[in-house]
This record gives structure tokens, sequence and C-alpha cells, in this order.
């Protein structure tokens, strides 16, 4: 999914439409990183007012020794395998550790600290398959410090006074990531079974409740580590199956002697299940060129070593590394334009200034460069009734998952709508495409601009500049909107604010992709 730009003619935003904007500025490394740090600074400030007994200079030096040492090695094995560092990327693991030891000043404990940091970070480079991480790093450094006896993991973040800010900062990344229902099956699960073991030792519903939630890790593991991207399978209903595996293993009690049922044990069992089911096969991707789509967006095709398997409203991930990085990172996911069985694999992006350092190195690469891909993924499918009809409606660059769901389904693709709302009508991309397909084209511009010929121009209906996409136009346009299936693919605004509106005219279900800007 690449950035998007809103556009003018859609419903007024909401607060949450407003929340997409801002949170849709941030990468999640970036967002990550920052929830985290706010949180070591609450710590802190909880420990000076006396709610953490930990001791002050045991909790800084313990943070300093953390991130450091993360941060350092990650430099240094950045350079030993000759790759560009992610920084941020460090930094998380770091902060990620110092919520998991106990500050401490024991020369043993601050030991087994330093090597799980180590440890963690050079699972990145070490344990990584075509580029991808097959185990949390962060879970995986403290478990085998875990089985060395230098130091234990408490999870210290499960703790009461912690969840002023702590739950705040978990439903943000929650809802950035949209893994609202993932992280609802694990809490289910682990919170069922928890609750379920202490009613047997006599506790009551309440008490055992809050115990589950308030005092056990699930909290800090669900936000910030079971929905790591990289260690994710790449269907929606596999992370689920994953979510309710990792709930099991997190609140069954066992010990097999050197392995008991610790919360990093649980998220390592789920890391397996996902690299299994996940892309495992290396993409490399020759670049063949690019053309402009609009004066805002680029079309960047490449041709696959191997062909590569993918369906139709998926995305991928691409590892561009670069020099003077703007601390957003190298990995980029963009959807896929291309039809599954073309040879090529092309991707709509928006270049529009201000350009990120990555999207510079996809916009620098000459022909022949080769780059990868780090994952194939995404729920963005057509519906499996191809007889039903659909209607597409896209803002901006959001029209790009639509041309592969166009190109892919030749049969049913006459019966189509699509929807396509643009600032001006030279924004309206990917026009041979679209007027190849046999869909009833529907365009609108903020400027109220004529779109091509081909396409039927929504302003008589929706009104002059300013006016918006209400219930009563999607209606209007199309009559039985709510006979067929639904998506909207654009900016987290532009989405939020047409998925309401579909629902208002009568889609009994929405599909929607969401193109964060970055």
């Amino acid at each position: 999914m690449s950035s998007v730009a809103a556009t003018g003619a859609l419903p007024s935003p909401s607060l949450l439409s407003r929340l997409d904007t801002v949170l849709g500025k941030v990468t999640m490394y970036r967002l990550i990183l920052l929830v985290l740090g706010v949180l070591a600074l609450f710590s802190m400030v909880l420990n000076i007012l006396g709610w953490l007994t930990f001791g002050l200079p045991e909790m800084v030096v313990h943070l300093v020794l953390c991130l450091a040492l993360s941060y350092g090695a990650n430099r240094l094995l950045a350079l030993m395998f000759s790759v560009r560092p992610h920084s941020e990327s460090s930094l998380i693991t770091g902060l990620l550790i110092y919520f998991l030891f106990w500050p401490s000043l024991e020369i043993r404990d601050m030991t087994g600290t330093a090597l799980a940091c180590v440890l963690a970070v050079a699972s990145k480079y070490a344990l990584a398959w075509n580029g991808r991480h097959i185990f949390n790093p962060a879970a995986l450094g403290i478990f085998i410090v875990g089985l060395t006896g230098l130091n234990i993991a408490t999870w210290w973040a499960a703790t009461p006074a912690m969840l002023w800010l702590l739950v705040p900062g978990v439903l943000v990344v929650l809802y950035r990531t949209r893994k609202w229902l993932l992280a609802g099956v694990f809490l289910v699960v682990s919170t069922g079974i928890i609750m379920i073991n202490l009613a047997q030792a006599g506790m009551g519903p309440g008490d055992s409740l809050w115990q589950a939630l308030a005092q056990r890790p699930g909290l800090f593991l669900v936000g910030f580590m079971l929905t790591e991207p990289l260690t994710l399978p790449p269907r929606r209903w596999q992370q689920l199956g994953v979510a309710a595996v990792v709930g099991v293993a997190f609140a069954v009690p066992y010990n097999f002697g050197f392995i008991a049922n610790t919360p990093e044990a649980a998220l390592l069992l789920g890391n397996v299940l996902a690299f299994m089911v996940g892309q495992r096969r290396g993409i490399r991707l020759k670049f063949a060129g690019s053309r402009a789509l609009t004066p805002s967006n680029t079309e960047f095709t490449f041709t696959p070593h191997r062909p590569v398997r993918f369906a139709p409203g998926q995305y991928m991930e691409l590892n561009l590394p670069h020099a003077k990085s703007d601390g957003k990172g190298r990995r980029r996911v963009f959807s896929v334009s291309s039809a599954p069985s073309s040879r090529q694999v092309t991707f709509g992006v928006q270049t529009a200034a201000p350009v990120s350092t990555a999207k510079q190195a996809l916009l620098a690469l000459e022909p022949g460069d080769v780059i990868t891909a780090t994952a194939v993924g995404g729920d963005f499918l057509p519906p499996k009734d191809t007889t039903r009809p659909r209607l597409l409606i896209a803002t901006g660059i959001g029209i790009t998952p639509f041309i592969s769901h166009l190109l892919a389904d030749k049969a049913a693709r006459s019966n189509d709508v699509v929807l396509y709302l643009a600032r001006t009508a030279g924004e309206l991309g990917y026009g041979e495409e679209l007027r190849n397909t046999g869909a009833r084209i529907i365009a609108l511009t903020t400027d109220r601009s004529t779109p091509p010929e081909f396409m039927e121009d929504a302003s008589s209906v929706v009104g002059p500049a300013g006016a918006r996409v209400t219930s009563d136009v999607l209606k209007t346009l199309v009559p039985d909107v709510s006979e067929r299936a639904v998506f909207v693919s654009g900016s987290p605004a532009s989405v939020s604010a047409l998925k309401a509106a579909a629902r208002r005219a009568g889609a009994r279900k929405v599909h929607s992709d969401v193109f964060s800007g970055y």
C-alpha cells in the first residue's frame, strides 16, 4: 500500500478520520518508538512518585544499557554484513528489553540484559530468511538468556500503575495497524484460560479478570510484539489462528524442565507457525522501468527472478536500502497493480513532493538494478462469488489495487462500477487500463475539471467544488449499491469517510484498504 493524497470531495471528516490523517504521517517504526519512549519516561516518573520501587539510578542505567547495546550492536553487525542499519528498529528492541528485564545494578543481571540485547539484534541478521525475521528479536534474546540463567525476564511493564499510559499506547498502535481482531482473539483466549484457572483456585470473576489484564503482560505482548509485521503470516485468518495459539501457550501452565509457559516462549511458538505459512522463498526483482501515471504518481515495473505468487489486491513489502535515510527505515509496502498472471510486477506509487528517502531510492533505480521483497500479503481480495457485481471506490493512487482486481477478473469486470476520486482530471491515472476493462467508470474531481470522455462525470450529481460524497450521492450514482460488494481504497481519512457513506447507502459489508502516507 502506497501513500495517497486525500481529495476534497469526501464526506465531512470525523474525529477518527482526523486521527487517521495524523497517524498516517508517521511510520509504524516511528510510532512504536515514540510510544515506547513515552512509556519509558512515564515509568521513571512513577518511580519518582513511589509507585514503582526499582530506584531511579537502576532504571536510568538499565535504559541506557539497553539502548546503547542494541543500537551499537546493530551498527556493528550492519557493517559486518555490508548492509545499511535500521536504527529505529534497534532502538525499539532496546526499549522492549528495558520493559522485560528487572532494572538492576547487579553485574550478573546487567550481563544477562546486555547479552539479550546483542542476541536480539544479531537474530535480525543471522536468523532472517530472505530479509524476513523468523523470530521476534526481543523475545528470542530474553528467551536464550533465560536458558543461560544469567537473567530471567519479568515483563515488569505488566504493572497496574503502568496501565494509565500502557492502555492508551496499545490502543493507538492497534488502531494504526488495524489489528483489533487479532488482539481480541489473543486476549479473549488468554484471559478466558487464566480466569478459569484462577476460578478453580477460588478467586472471584472480578479479581481474576483484573489479574489477567492488569497483572499479566498480555496487553504489552499483543500491542508491541505479537503485531510485529515481519513475524506475522500474510493473511488475516492465518494471523487469527496464530493469535489463538499464542493465547493458549501464554495462558496454559506447563513446565518441561528448561521450557515453561513464559510469554516469550508463547510468542516464539507463534513466530514459528507464522514463518511456516508465510512467504519463505526469496523474491528478487529486477527493475525494468517506470512511467508517469499522473503528474504526482508513478508506476514502477519489475521482472521477478522467479514467478511471484500473489492474489489481486495484495501488497509487497520492498526493501529499499539507501544512504542518508530520513529515519523511517528502508522497507516500504506497495500494492501490486499488475495481474497475478503477468510476467512482470508493477506498483503504482505517489511520488509528489515531499518524497521520503525510500521513495527517492525507488526513483533513482536504473534498469537492471535488483531489489528484494520481504513479504507478500493482504486481504483486499475480490469476492469469491465472481457473479456478484462490485463497487470499487478509490481516491488518488488508491486506484492501484483495483487495477489488479480488474485485470485479473476479466469475466466479471463488465458488471463492476468504479468511482474514482482525484484532485484534478490530470490526476486520474491508469486511463488506458480502465478504458479497456469494460467496467463503468465514474470520476469526480475536487476542482470539477472534466474527466476523460470514457468516464462519467459525477459533478452534476455531487454539485460544485466543496460538495461532499454522501450516502444519497452514492445511491444516485449507483442505485443498486446495497446489492454490490463494496471496496474502498485510499488514505485513512478518505477510507473512513467513504466507508461510512457506503454503509448509510445500504452496503452490507465494505472492504477497505488503507494507504498510509510516508
